[in-house]
């Protein structure tokens, strides 16, 4: 079920009647709501892949409670290992077996030899790569004594399987979510507001500017050999903002979801292509897989403390796995050792937590000097976005090498004057919003009421009018 779909605008609607009004604040009814309802929205594309997160919960739960009441450390660190083994086993087998499969048998052809691997037939359970980090982050926080197990099923299934952040994030910690659901409840008309403006915001995002950007970068891609550098150039700033337009839409939707039934959900994006430096755009794009790296992979692997070989090994290995977490291609490999290698200099020259406040904050208009940074910062982004869109490493440096060609500085062939209005409406937003949690967080900001809805109408025209073809978010395939 898709959040930018008909079904969606009549699902969430008949959740919240009977998660506020058919059962009162009795919290089990709550929580049973919760779950079936996400259950109904993940089966909506396969039923059969619900099996695969009833068995991840159900290991984790068991795991949990196992880990609670056991004392001897070789035991714990054996369920741990269950817990991991049997997680992974399921994300390996499903998303990245085909993809080692015909990598061993390229590396026999270039021994002279044949091999022909059998392949796995079946499609990419949405979501498996979300809820597997969320069940992980669970038993090792318990096994780390960091928090405390639950013995109410019903939550945790519930905190699993969450619909509004179960197929693309954000990636949620037990010890943000499950407290939450393990205690009472009750209605916000404030928060359910701000709740609907950022559905209203991240709508925009995805149907406006994620959908029709999607039809040109499909075509831009698909053709490169025979168009310009200018033309590529404009396809690839295209794509840098479908997949923020798309991705932080859905974030904005999930999070606005959860909080009309007074859940909230961490936040995932926090307008990064506003940062001075690539350190900065790390800590402010897809924040809860960021953070998530940082405290279960990179911080138990030393940091960045010890000798300069361990330190560069580091960041190597937490932006690799990030990038092998998008996909099984060797293509996110590069661009995430494209992005170690922006952020190496940073580490080595200690600069790394150099920008942690808002830019240009009190200030309208950014300095010449932060300007500049936050252009440097998006062009070398916007260089290793063509890695991450690209189909394969070839295809990938035959596009780079048509943008860095003589005809980059000539006019392009074509030009969507509506689509870059779009673009350029969302950038204006979101910078007086810098400071803000999402695009139409007021907050006790006093804007009159008829600014304010004669905003709202705008937004709610522009997705009719201006709403593109309905496409799938670009994190489902994750």
């Amino acid at each position: 079920m898709l959040f930018n779909s008909i079904e969606f605008a009549f699902f969430v609607p008949i959740v919240f009647i009977l998660y506020w009004f058919a059962v009162g604040r009795d919290l089990k009814a709550q929580n049973a709501i919760v779950l079936i309802a996400s259950y109904v929205f993940y089966g909506w594309w396969d039923w059969r892949f619900l099996s695969l997160i009833v068995v991840s919960s159900s290991v984790d739960y068991a795991i949990g409670l196992g880990l609670s009441r056991q004392t001897d450390e070789r035991r714990r660190k054996s369920l741990l290992l269950a817990s991991l083994a049997v997680n992974l086993s399921l994300l390996g087998t499903f998303k990245y077996f085909n993809f080692f499969a015909e990598s061993f048998a390229d590396a026999f052809l270039l021994l002279g030899r044949t091999f022909e691997p059998a392949r796995l037939e079946f499609i990419l359970p949405v979501g498996i790569s979300f809820y597997t980090l969320q069940t992980l982050s669970y038993t090792i926080d318990v096994y780390k004594r960091r928090l405390e197990p639950t013995e109410d099923a019903l939550a945790f299934f519930a905190f699993v399987a969450f619909f509004p952040q179960l197929v693309a994030g954000p990636i949620e910690r037990a010890r943000n979510l499950l407290p939450q659901l393990t205690s009472a409840r009750s209605f916000n008309y404030g928060q359910a507001v701000d709740g609907l403006r950022q559905i209203l915001w991240g709508l925009f995002k995805k149907v406006v500017i994620a959908d029709n950007a999607a039809v040109l970068v499909n075509g831009i891609f698909a053709n490169h050999a025979t168009l310009s550098g200018s033309v590529l150039f404009l396809g690839a700033l295209l794509f840098s903002f479908q997949i923020y337009a798309d991705f932080s839409g859905y974030s904005d939707i999930a999070i606005g979801t959860s909080r009309l039934f007074g859940l909230n959900l961490k936040r995932n994006f926090a307008f990064p292509y506003f940062s001075r430096d690539v350190a900065e755009f790390w800590r402010r794009w897809h924040i809860s897989l960021s953070t998530w790296f940082r405290d279960y992979l990179y911080i138990p692997l030393g940091g960045s403390r010890g000798s300069t070989a361990s330190k560069i090994r580091n960041i190597f290995i937490i932006f690799v796995v990030s990038g092998f977490w998008h996909g099984a291609n060797w293509t996110f490999v590069v661009w995430g050792s494209l992005n170690a290698l922006y952020f190496l200099p940073l580490l080595f020259m200690k600069k790394n937590r150099l920008h942690t406040d808002t830019v240009a904050s009190g200030a309208l208009f950014p300095s010449a000097r932060e300007f500049g940074q936050i252009l440097v910062t998006f062009l070398l982004t916007l260089v290793a976005w063509v890695f991450f869109r690209a189909p394969s490493l070839g295809e990938a440096i035959s596009y780079l090498g048509g943008l860095f060609s003589p005809s980059l500085f000539t006019v392009p062939e074509l030009f969507p004057a509506g689509l870059m209005l779009g673009i350029g409406t969302l950038v204006v937003i979101e910078w007086l919003q810098r400071d803000k949690q999402h695009g139409l967080d007021f907050g006790a900001t006093p804007i009159p009421r008829l600014v304010r809805w004669a905003g709202y109408y705008a937004l709610m025209l522009s997705i009719v009018v201006f709403g593109g073809d309905q496409h799938d978010f670009i994190y489902f395939q994750f």
